[in-house]
Order: C-alpha cells, then sequence, then structure tokens
C-alpha cells in the first residue's frame, strides 16, 4: 500500500507531507483547488511523465517521493532483486522523482539512482490508476489473460500448461540439432569416408611418432655406436682371464690366510657376475642396431605418411588415432542417423500433441472462467446506471501457436448498447462510463488484483443519488482487497471513506494547494457543503449526518 506521499514545488504546492491508511481515502475539493496535482505527483513518483511546466514558479526543481510498504512476495521486490536493488520486505519501498527547471530528470529507488524505465516498472506493480481520461491495467489486453486466469483458473492447468510446451520446445530442439548434424554429416559424407579409409590404411598408433623419432636417431649414429660396442666387448673378453687368474691365486692360498682373502674374493666373484652383465646387455644391443639402409628409408616414410596426415587433418601426429576413432563414429551416426532422426520426430510429435491436450484443457477452464466473470461484472453494471451494458471476456484460440501460457488470447470487451457489437473497453465506453466498468471489473477481480494501491479520479463524474451511492458502496467493498484512493464531488461517495483529506487553494497573494486531514465534526461540514454547495444548511447538516451513519 502507499504509506506516505511528499511534494516538494509542484505547480501550486511548495511543501506538502501526506500519510496514508489501509481501506478507503477520499479526497474532496471544490473544482480547481489542486486535487489533480496530487495524482499528478503521484504518477511522476512511479515512473510518470516529468515536465518543466510542473516546477513550481520560482523553484529550481521539483521532487516527489512516494514510500510504499508491498507485502511480502510482491512483484516489485523480485524486480528489485533482477536489478541487483535487494531490500528487505519489512522496510518501506521509496520512489523518489526530481525533475529541473531545464526538464531534466532523475529517478531513485531507496534512495539508489535508477533508470525512469524501473521507475515505471515498479510502478505499474503498486499503484493502477482510473479516471474519466486515463487508465492503466485493465485497459491493456496483454494484462487480461493473466487476469482471467488469476481470476478463475486452476494454477495445476497453468503449470501443465508451461511444462508441456517446455518438454515440447526441448523436443524441437532437439530433432532440429540432430536434423542439421545429420545434414552437416550427409554434406561431408564423401570427405569422411574417403579420410576414414586413410587412416585406417595409416593404422596410426598412439606415441608411435616418438617412438619412431627415437628409433630414426639411433640408426643416425649406429656405426658410431656398434663401433662402441665391438670396442666394448673386446676390452671386457680380454678382462675376464685376469680377474680368473688372481681369483685362482688367492684360492691356493686361502687357508693359509685363514679367511682374510675371502673379502677380495667375494669381490671378485661380484667383479665376474657384473662382467658378465655387462656383456649380455651388449649383446642385444648390437642386435638391435641395424646398419641395413632399407630400414632406416622405411622409418623416414612411415614418419612422413604420419606428419603429413597430421597436417592435412590440422592436428598433432598423437591425435590421429583419435580423430580415425571419431570419424568412425561420425560414420556410424550417419549410417544409423535416419532412424535416430525418425525417433527424435516421433517424440516431438508426441510432445507437440502433449502441449496441445494440457493448452486445450486450459482453455476450456478458461472460457468458464470467462463465463462467469461475465456473470459477475454483469451483476455489477446496472447499479452503477450501466444497466444497458454488456461486458464480454473473450477467448480466442489459435492452436497453430501454443505457448507456455496454452493457446488462447484474452480481451476484455464492452457493448455500451443494446444491439450494438463488444469493443475495446477504452474505445467503446465514454469518459465516465469507463471509469465504471473498470470499478465494476475491480469489485469482481479484487482477489486476483495483485495491485495494492488503486486510484480513481472523479468515477462519479455525471452521475448522483443512487447511482453515486452506489460506486461508493463498491469503493468501500474494493477498499477490503486493496488500498483505495478517491477523488471524488458526490457526496454519496465520499461518506463512504474510512479516511477524508480536503484539498484547498489557500492564499491571496501567493495561491498554494494544501491538503488538511478531516475529523469527524469537519468532516460532516464539508459532506454537508457538497451536498448544498454555497450555503451550508441545517438541512444539509442532517443529510451528511444520515451519509456517514449509513457507511459501510
Amino acid at each position: 500500500m502507499l504509506v506516505s506521499l511528499s511534494i516538494r514545488d509542484v505547480v501550486l504546492i511548495e511543501r506538502l507531507d501526506l500519510s496514508f491508511e489501509a481501506g478507503l481515502s477520499v479526497l474532496t475539493g471544490e473544482t480547481g483547488a489542486g486535487k489533480s496535482i496530487l495524482l499528478d505527483a503521484l504518477g511522476l513518483a512511479v515512473g510518470g511523465r516529468g515536465e518543466a511546466a510542473m516546477v513550481r514558479a520560482g523553484a529550481e526543481r521539483l521532487s516527489v517521493t512516494a514510500a510504499f510498504a508491498p507485502p511480502p512476495g510482491h512483484a516489485a521486490w523480485a524486480m528489485l532483486a533482477e536489478q541487483g536493488l535487494d531490500a528487505p520486505a519489512t522496510e518501506p519501498l521509496v520512489l523518489r522523482r526530481v525533475v529541473g527547471r531545464d526538464g531534466r530528470g532523475k529517478a531513485f529507488v531507496n534512495d539508489q539512482p535508477v533508470g525512469v524505465a524501473l521507475l515505471r516498472g515498479l510502478g505499474d506493480t503498486l499503484v493502477e490508476v482510473h479516471g474519466q481520461f486515463e487508465t492503466q491495467g485493465l485497459l491493456n489486453p496483454a494484462t487480461h489473460r493473466a487476469i482471467l486466469d488469476a481470476f478463475g483458473v486452476a494454477p495445476a492447468l497453468l503449470s501443465a500448461a508451461a511444462e508441456t510446451h517446455a518438454a515440447w520446445l526441448a523436443a524441437k530442439d532437439a530433432f532440429a540439432e540432430a536434423e542439421a548434424a545429420l545434414s552437416r554429416a550427409r554434406a561431408e559424407e564423401d570427405f569422411l569416408r574417403h579420410a576414414a579409409d586413410e587412416l585406417e590404411t595409416l593404422a596410426p598408433e598412439p606415441g608411435e611418432e616418438e617412438t619412431l623419432a627415437e628409433r630414426r636417431r639411433i640408426l643416425q649414429h649406429s656405426g658410431k655406436l656398434i663401433e662402441a660396442i665391438e670396442t666394448a666387448q673386446r676390452e671386457l673378453a680380454h678382462a675376464e682371464a685376469p680377474m680368473t687368474a688372481a681369483a685362482r691365486a688367492l684360492e691356493r692360498a686361502e687357508q693359509a690366510a685363514e679367511g682374510r682373502f675371502a673379502p677380495a674374493l667375494g669381490a671378485l666373484e661380484r667383479a665376474r657376475i657384473e662382467l658378465e652383465e655387462a656383456e649380455a646387455q651388449l649383446a642385444p644391443l648390437a642386435a638391435d642396431i641395424d646398419l641395413d639402409p632399407a630400414q632406416a628409408e622405411s622409418l623416414e616414410e612411415r614418419l612422413f605418411a604420419l606428419r603429413a596426415a597430421a597436417r592435412k587433418h590440422g592436428v598433432a601426429v598423437d591425435a590421429l588415432p583419435a580423430l580415425r576413432d571419431d570419424m568412425r563414429a561420425r560414420l556410424q551416426a550417419l549410417d544409423l542417423g535416419a532412424d535416430g532422426l525418425a525417433a527424435l520426430a516421433r517424440k516431438e510429435a508426441a510432445a507437440r500433441q502433449a502441449a496441445l491436450t494440457a493448452a486445450h484443457a486450459l482453455s476450456r477452464a478458461r472460457q468458464a472462467a470467462a463465463k462467469q466473470l461475465d456473470i459477475r461484472v454483469g451483476g455489477e453494471l446496472p447499479p452503477l446506471r450501466l444497466e444497458k451494458a454488456r461486458f464480454v471476456t473473450e477467448v480466442a484460440t489459435d492452436e497453430t501457436a501454443p505457448g507456455p501460457h496454452g493457446i488462447d488470447s484474452v480481451r476484455f470487451l464492452i457493448a455500451a448498447n443494446p444491439g450494438s457489437p463488444p469493443g475495446p473497453l477504452g474505445k467503446v465506453a465514454s469518459g465516465g462510463e469507463l471509469a465504471r466498468v473498470m470499478l465494476a471489473l475491480k469489485v469482481v477481480l479484487a482477489h486476483a488484483d495483485p495491485v495494492p494501491t488503486l486510484v480513481f479520479d472523479e468515477v462519479d463524474a455525471g452521475i448522483g443519488g443512487a447511482t453515486a451511492a452506489a460506486v461508493g458502496e463498491r469503493l468501500a467493498q474494493l477498499a477490503r482487497d486493496a488500498q483505495v484512493l478517491v477523488v471524488t464531488h458526490s457526496p454519496q461517495v465520499a461518506a463512504q471513506g474510512r479516511t477524508h483529506l480536503r484539498v484547498r487553494k489557500d492564499g491571496a497573494d501567493r495561491i498554494a494547494t494544501t491538503v488538511e486531514r478531516l475529523d469527524d465534526a469537519a468532516r460532516r461540514e464539508e459532506i454537508g457543503r457538497m451536498l448544498a454547495g454555497a450555503t451550508l444548511t441545517d438541512e444539509a447538516r442532517a443529510a451528511a449526518d444520515a451519509l456517514l451513519a449509513g457507511r459501510r
């Protein structure tokens, strides 16, 4: 709800601070007193158009601050979170607008600078204005479907429509992706088969390039390596006889040495074993080094073939085996692609049918809810002097374009006169009729409307007597579910208010608009004035007492 409104230097208002309560608040005053200025100021605070002409004469800038207390879970909090402007739901939400004499302005939310678009978006969730010449929310057909759904459609049907539509889109995307992949694969099928055959023939192995390169390095130095091995083998062969002779000499005198030669004999034995091991290691090395030029040539050709294939496909040599396996898989997928694509097509068709089934169920519920809404709104029109009007909720279906909200478009229409076709609310009804139609709709939709503050500007224009009383009663009824502010010239409407604010022009040399909260006595006088005109009579006061006594 709207908690407070602070206005600085707006047209005739120099400084004004207003607080508001829940329920129905009425604003009264003489024509031209400045009631519309208050609404214009509120409109500025919630993102309305700001103009330099609104700045009070002699001031450099105007400022309007509106504080709201939306309930937890209200759309305004989510909107702030999306913009990174988290605010605790236990504190007021403060919207402020500043406009300079040059027409340039600034917008703030909780003293943080924001764009006017965000301010307007927040305002749309917080306040809805209905007047003779301007209204929002219900006049916008884009809001009608959601309003009808909130009025009489089970949430489970809405969830089912959204979920099945999302599943259909996922299946549709999967089919499209597979179809595109298959199309690409077929376009390059000849290349794939040729390249795969080449790689199959080449048969690259993981790590083969490094193995071949090492082998080539060995072959490049094979002569030098063979010579070194042969020399080492000859020297080792010569070393064996002296070691054997030394061991035998020590063994012959070992008994006389009484064990003193044992360490030396052990060392000679170990040396002999190591010598044999060295000879054993050199023999296979010599056999492994092949001086055949044909082997070297074959190795070079293999390395060249592997590196050429790697360059051709733009990969490292070690990646060739994986590339070959990938080509095999792609060709296999291509061979199986038609069957897989057909399966995805069947899945997509089934998902679409499920979405349509859910959408049709939702559409039937909307049709039923539309009938109930028409009956309820129709019942509210006669007391508001709209007995000839006919309210119609149009639900048009188009199953060629199912969406997350089903297959329906919804419009609220009105036929102002018998026999005339129903048309859009804002184009068929006159200003006064439109305001009363909006009131009837709001009364019926009170529980479904997420906007917590409703403003009615002269909804009672051009009516009086029983009709004005009916308008007042409905405003009071609506105020049970929402905060309602109404600008009125009707005593019957004014008497229904929980809070009464009187707007006046004061001053002789310098005219200024002021607002006064009326107590019970002052309220009686104001309603009496509204009944009697310039001269307040006892009869008017008595009539005011009767109206106040009969309020809801």
